[in-house]
């Protein structure tokens, strides 16, 4: 078990929103029992900011990737870059990655060509996947179930799909990870998904600076406020938060087994 009693699995602490006041929002985190962040790279200059980030604080870890919205500008290194980048042992991952044709920020080819040069980045490093769907779930999983996946598969971050678009990815074998809109009081499609969920294959994050909690609408997010996401959650399985929180771990450690080294 982890020694924090939370796990943010998804957040941009490299973001400029956060470069003001990094430490503050760290230890917050840790006073608010967040044992462990997993920092997402959104682009070749951001992954490169997580690793560092990665190496400044014990307990937060690192993936490395390109967000769909700027693979139409990454640079002619781009693979090779994450590559390096990779093999620093607090990078847990290879994403933040996948398709996003809500704005369509780079042509679909694109997206869809550097989606699966991740994947086979994935495949090579023996890394789980942290994928991005946005509408786009339908060819999100014609991709996934056209390529070989890595082992430990991966997680949907963010989840926002329905019941056959989950039915998918948890066939295809990734974790599901579940972020504040949970908790807003128009969400009750996703509350009501939540409960389709296998408990050993879910997961909860932040998206910091985005997708604050309820409590916090209209403020930044940060991971401190993760303890607002799993509390609706273990409310609306109806488990106690605290195994809700020994579940959330175990699921962890078995996708990122490294966060048993070194943590909070």
């Amino acid at each position: 078990m982890l020694m924090g009693q939370y796990i943010d699995t998804h957040a941009h602490l490299d973001f400029p929103q956060f470069e003001d006041d990094l430490d503050q929002v760290v230890e917050r985190a840790g006073q608010a029992g967040v044992g462990s962040i997993i920092n997402a790279g959104t682009t070749e200059k951001s992954s490169r900011k997580v690793v560092e980030l990665s190496d400044l604080y014990p307990w937060i870890w690192a993936s490395v990737g390109v967000h769909p919205h700027y693979t139409e500008k990454v640079s002619a290194f781009w693979l090779n870059t994450l590559e390096r980048l990779a093999a620093n042992p607090k990078v847990l991952a290879v994403g933040e990655t996948g398709l996003d044709y809500y704005r369509y920020l780079s042509p679909p080819d694109r997206q869809e060509d550097v989606f699966r040069e991740h994947i086979r980045l994935a495949c090579r490093l023996n890394k789980p996947l942290i994928v991005h769907s946005r509408s786009a779930n339908a060819e999100t999983v014609r991709i996934l179930r056209d390529e070989p996946l890595p082992g430990r598969i991966g997680v949907m971050h963010c989840f926002s799909g329905d019941r056959k678009e989950l039915r998918a990815f948890l066939e295809i074998g990734f974790f599901i990870s579940i972020a504040g809109p949970v908790t807003y009081p128009r969400s009750h499609a996703l509350r009501d998904l939540l409960k389709d969920i296998p408990q050993d294959r879910l997961l909860l994050e932040t998206d910091s600076p985005y997708l604050s909690p309820q409590t916090y609408r209209g403020l930044r997010n940060e991971p401190a406020f993760i303890r607002v996401i799993y509390d609706r959650v273990a409310l609306v399985l109806n488990i106690k938060p605290a195994v809700l929180s020994g579940v959330i771990q175990e699921n962890a450690l078995r996708l990122f087994p490294e966060l048993a080294g070194r943590h909070r």
